[in-house]
Order: C-alpha cells, then sequence, then structure tokens
C-alpha cells in the first residue's frame, strides 16, 4: 500500500489538474535514516526520557506527508490536517535538530531540518486571523490548540534563535505568537475565560506559553495583561475546595498531571506569587485524595468524584517519562507537595536500572507521544531526597491525624473526609458533574491500607445501591445532611469532628443513612424497590476471603455463597462486612489492576435485596 507521501509526491510531478489549486505541490520530503540500536549508557540520567522518542523520530518524521502535515496519527486524535495539536511535535523535531549529544545523531541534519520547515509551514497556515488554532475542525477557534501551540511554538521559537536556523520561519513565529497571545489574554474572549474556568489546565498551558514568548519578545503591554491573567486564573480557575476547574469539577489527571505542571512552567519563566497560591491551594486538596499504601507500592486515588479522565494510582517510584515530574518547582514554597515526587534517590535508582538493561529502545506507541514530556526535561531537576519526603508523608492529614471531619465545598459539590483512630473514610455529595460518582468513594485503614475505592465513569465499581438495569444510585445527584451522630439528630456544618458523623443522603428512590464512629461504619440503605448492595474492593493476592457461611472466595475469581457477611484478612488486619440476614452474596474480580506491578485488583461484592439493606463495617 502506498504511503501519503509517495501518492503526493506522485502527484506533485503530473500536470496541474482542475481538483488542485495552484501551489499545491510540495517539495518531496527526505526520509530520516533508522537508526541502529542505541546505547543505553550514553544518556546521561536526566535525559533517558529523551530515548524512545529519538527511537520514534524517524518513524514519526518519514509519516509526515509533504505539506508537512504529521499524518500517521502520532499525536492527538483526530488525526486530521486540520488539528493544529497534531503539528506540536515540531518542538521535538527542533529540539534534536539542535541539541549536540553522543547519542543524537539527528544533530543539524538537513533531512531533520527540511521536516521541521515543512512541519512549521503547515502548523502556521492553520493560524486564524485572530490568532487562534483549530482543533476539531478547521474553523474552530480553540483553547486547547491554542494554548498548548504557544508553548510548543514559543520553545521552538526559542531553539531556532539559539542555532540561527530557518530566519523566515523565526519571524513568521514571532508574528504568530503576538497574534495567539493577544487572543489569549483578551479578558473579554469567553472561550478562554470564564468563572469559573471550564477547562483550566487549557487557560494555564497558554498562561505558560505567553511567558515563555515574552521572554523571547518582550512587549510591555502584553506582559502587563500576562500579569492580569494570573491574578484572573487565580480567582477563576481554583474553586474553594482546592482543585482547579475541569468540566464543572476536580479530575485528578488534568489538576495533578498537566495543570500543575504548567503552572510551574509558568513559573520559571514569571516568578508570579500566584502561581505558589494555586500549588499550595491544590496540594491541600490533594493530601485528602491520595491514599497511601502502608506498604509503600504508592498512593491510590480517590478517583470517583474525577469528571474527565481515569487515573487510578500513582507508584511509589515514577521513573521517565513522568507527567508529573516538573511539579518539583514547588516543593520549595509546598513542602507537603514532596509526599507525591519520586524521591532523588529511588529515582537515580531506576535511572541506573535502565542504563543497565539490554533490553533495546523501542519507539513510542502512537498518540502515547506527548512532547511535554521533552519540555518539562528543559529546566533541570530538584526532586525531593527521601528524608523531605518521608517528613512530607508524615504531614499527610490523615496520617498526622486521626480524629477529623473535612468537608470541602464549591457550590453544589461536597467533598468529604472523615478520619477516625481505625478508618479513613470519603464521599463526594451534591451535584453529579460528568464522569464522577456520587456517594461514599473510598475507606483506607492505617494498617491494611485501602480497602474500597470507588470508580469513575464505571456503573460496576462505584459504591452504590443499584437497581435492575445497572442503574446505581451514584449516576445521579446525592445531596447530602451531616449530623452530629446517628443521622435525623442535631445537624453538623463544619468545625470541630463530633464523636460521631452522620450521614443522609439520596434521591427519588433511595435514602441512605450512614453512622462513622472509631472503628465502624454503619450503612442503612431504604430503596422503594429490589436493588443490589455493590461494593468496589481493592484486594491483594494475600487477602484471605471468608464468607460468614465458612464459604472461602478466591481472589482473580468468582465465589458466591449464601451468608450474613464476609471477612478480608489482610497480615494482622481483619475487615468484616455484616449484613445481618443471610442473603445470596458474590464477590468477584474485574479486569482493572493497580500499580505497575498490577498486584492488586478491584472485585465488587455484591449483595441483592429486597429494598432494605443494612451493612455494618468493622475495622479490626
Amino acid at each position: 500500500m502506498l504511503s501519503r507521501r509517495t501518492l503526493l509526491r506522485a502527484a506533485a510531478l503530473l500536470p496541474a489538474v482542475p481538483a488542485l489549486a495552484p501551489g499545491t505541490a510540495f517539495a518531496a520530503l527526505p526520509d530520516l535514516a533508522p537508526l541502529p540500536p542505541l546505547n543505553r549508557t550514553l544518556f546521561a540520567p536526566h535525559e533517558q526520557r529523551f530515548a524512545r522518542y529519538l527511537a520514534t523520530l524517524a518513524p514519526m518524521v518519514n509519516d509526515m506527508d509533504d505539506t508537512g502535515f504529521f499524518a500517521g496519527g502520532w499525536w492527538r486524535s483526530p488525526s486530521a490536517p486540520y488539528n493544529a495539536r497534531v503539528q506540536e511535535h515540531v518542538f521535538t523535531l527542533a529540539w534534536f535538530h539542535a541539541n549536540a549529544r553522543p547519542w543524537n545523531p539527528y544533530t543539524g541534519n538537513a533531512d531533520l531540518l527540511a521536516a521541521l520547515d515543512a512541519a512549521l509551514g503547515h502548523y502556521l497556515s492553520l493560524q486564524h486571523s485572530d490568532g487562534s488554532f483549530p482543533e476539531y475542525n478547521r474553523n474552530e477557534h480553540g483553547l486547547a490548540p491554542t494554548g498548548f501551540g504557544l508553548g510548543y511554538l514559543a520553545k521552538t521559537l526559542g531553539i531556532l534563535r539559539g542555532t540561527g536556523a530557518l530566519p523566515t520561519r523565526q519571524s513568521q513565529l514571532s508574528a504568530a505568537l503576538r497574534r495567539a497571545m493577544t487572543w489569549l489574554l483578551n479578558p473579554a474572549n469567553r472561550t478562554v475565560w470564564q468563572e469559573p474556568l471550564h477547562y483550566s489546565n487549557q487557560t494555564a498551558s497558554g498562561l505558560a506559553g505567553a511567558a515563555v514568548a515574552l521572554k523571547l519578545d518582550p512587549d510591555p503591554s502584553l506582559a502587563a495583561s500576562l500579569t492580569e491573567a494570573f491574578a484572573r486564573i487565580a480567582a477563576t480557575g481554583v474553586s474553594p475546595a482546592g482543585f482547579f476547574h475541569e468540566e464543572g469539577g476536580h479530575d485528578m489527571n488534568y489538576n495533578f498531571e498537566v495543570m500543575l505542571p504548567e503552572l510551574a512552567d509558568a513559573y520559571h519563566h514569571s516568578s508570579d506569587p500566584h502561581l505558589v497560591d494555586m500549588a499550595r491551594a491544590f496540594t491541600g486538596f490533594l493530601s485528602y485524595n491520595l491514599l497511601r499504601e502502608p506498604d509503600g507500592a504508592g498512593y491510590l486515588v480517590n478517583v470517583a468524584p474525577s469528571t474527565r479522565t481515569s487515573t487510578r494510582w500513582y507508584d511509589e517510584v515514577r521513573p521517565d517519562p513522568d507527567r508529573t515530574a516538573l511539579n518539583w518547582t514547588f516543593t520549595r514554597q509546598v513542602p507537603l507537595l514532596s509526599a507525591f515526587m519520586t524521591a532523588r534517590e529511588d529515582l537515580a535508582d531506576a535511572r541506573a536500572a535502565w542504563a543497565a538493561s539490554t533490553e533495546p529502545v523501542t519507539p513510542l506507541a502512537k498518540q502515547d507521544t506527548s512532547p511535554r514530556i521533552l519540555t518539562h526535561g528543559l529546566y533541570g531537576e530538584r526532586f525531593p531526597s527521601r528524608r523531605q519526603r518521608a517528613a512530607a508523608i508524615a504531614d499527610l492529614p490523615y496520617l498526622a491525624s486521626h480524629d477529623f471531619v473535612e468537608l470541602r465545598r464549591d457550590g453544589g459539590l461536597d467533598f468529604l473526609y472523615v478520619r477516625k483512630p481505625g478508618l479513613y473514610l470519603g464521599g463526594y455529595f451534591g451535584a453529579r458533574v460528568s464522569r464522577g460518582r456520587t456517594g461514599l468513594t473510598f475507606l483506607w485503614h492505617p494498617e491494611a491500607g485501602t480497602i474500597i475505592c470507588g470508580l469513575n465513569d464505571n456503573d460496576h465499581a462505584c459504591w452504590s445501591t443499584v437497581f435492575p438495569g445497572q442503574a446505581p444510585d451514584s449516576d445521579g445527584p446525592l445531596p447530602a445532611t451531616y449530623f452530629h451522630g446517628a443521622p435525623g439528630g442535631r445537624e453538623w456544618t463544619g468545625g470541630r469532628a463530633p464523636a460521631a458523623l452522620g450521614i443522609r443522603y439520596g434521591n427519588a428512590n433511595v435514602t441512605t443513612d450512614v453512622l462513622v464512629t472509631r472503628r465502624t461504619i454503619r450503612r442503612a440503605v431504604r430503596a422503594n424497590a429490589a436493588a443490589t448492595e455493590q461494593i468496589p474492593l481493592v484486594l491483594q493476592p494475600e487477602d484471605v476471603l471468608t464468607f460468614t457461611d465458612g464459604t472461602r472466595a478466591t481472589f482473580g475469581g468468582s465465589t458466591t455463597a449464601t451468608a450474613d457477611g464476609l471477612d478480608v484478612r489482610r497480615g494482622r488486619t481483619t475487615i468484616r462486612f455484616r449484613w445481618g440476614t443471610p442473603l445470596q452474596a458474590t464477590i468477584a474480580a474485574g479486569s482493572v489492576r493497580y500499580f505497575r506491578d498490577g498486584a492488586r485488583r478491584f472485585h465488587a461484592l455484591r449483595v441483592p435485596h429486597q429494598g432494605s439493606f443494612d451493612l455494618t463495617v468493622i475495622l479490626g
């Protein structure tokens, strides 16, 4: 099958026909020569992230068509010529062309420069007269392609100026960046600026790109607009609960892996204090929602409230490429953030192991080629030491204290965190946003770690009362009221934690009363029809699972028993689930696994009932 580039080359040799406007025949781009196997030992530790991109470079460039469009589907969807985001790898081409390394054979390569020239030509041709770029259709004036594009184009311009390459493109880039900044920094532009922001990471990326561009081409008026924009995003991009706004609520992936690193990027070029304040606010929210596993595996994510993506865990050691790596920028001003970074000694060990490996360095998978991984390698590193990280971990709220109730609100959204000596419980109540799941969301034990963790965007893995047709109550709004003691008594509206916290939430079909004490959770469900109690467990291979009738359940399998409870024995801890009367219950494994080793696995405990169900969870 002929490639698009081959067909275009052939078309360029044919006489013009009415379907082709003048100027549509392009000079054929030469292919990059394939690489021999890469020598891992040549890479400096902090540049190991470049290795797989180097292995990907020739396949990516050779898939380009002669117009400069990055065909081949390597980055972003849709893989269409009008999608400006597809072109963001101009930075990647520029970096490899400009930077001499013992392992980089493409430094100064004329074929690579020709590809970069063509790619920039196509990229810049997509810009609208108002400065914006499209993503999903040619006529779109999009925030994401303009915001992220500002960063990649500005950094590409910086590289070209450093080498003196492509002077005409340099002038074009400078003008394009000015137009894009004028569009993005305009406070009246409702595509960029809403109250609250709709997709704060996209706006933040544009501010980071503008900070880079204004260092290259200072402009007092635009610089003043950028300073105002930093204050504006601090006011409109951060929820009162502490998260960054994404599609009406919180999203862990976009908050921690995109937004916070973009703020860090901006801080490197601006030192604006609003960025530190935003990082501090989000770290506070993060400290309640990442659940540390006592065995050192890492953190499980309270992902049920996430609105867009399904990031479920963070490993204790995250080797390259790590999308959160640039967050080290804020660890001096926000020491608690060190708890969620890889310790520098552990990262050094991981990099030494990578260098010693004899496995071939393979190209990246298509779409999994984010150029941000490379741009965040431009600033050096300052990861926390093991000692600094351990001190930050000790300051996590649920480790530093064993008795609190934290209620964080944002309009109709409630984020509840309850710590008692034998447990840590989370819930998300009120309005349901996008893919999030309302209701109780996680249960953690100080020795056993995470026992229950609901997922978002998954009706089979949320902590819910499920009606026929697999319709969980957590698929809708579940407003809650809180009480000193059992639900129905004196309301609790904040302040000092009550000795026992009551929660009442529900909708027209079901009401759930919860009572949280030192080591127990009592959950009483009253539904208007038969339903199923569904509990999303996180189990480990060594867990001993026993129904109260003596039936032993199998990790990774499916077991059904008629019993009035289930025991989960993990090390010295037993978690007892009791529902009072014998019912047919099933515990079954799902496909979701946790952490890099995949040892932990999602299992659902499901107990059908006739509409009335009383559960007590006792944490021993």
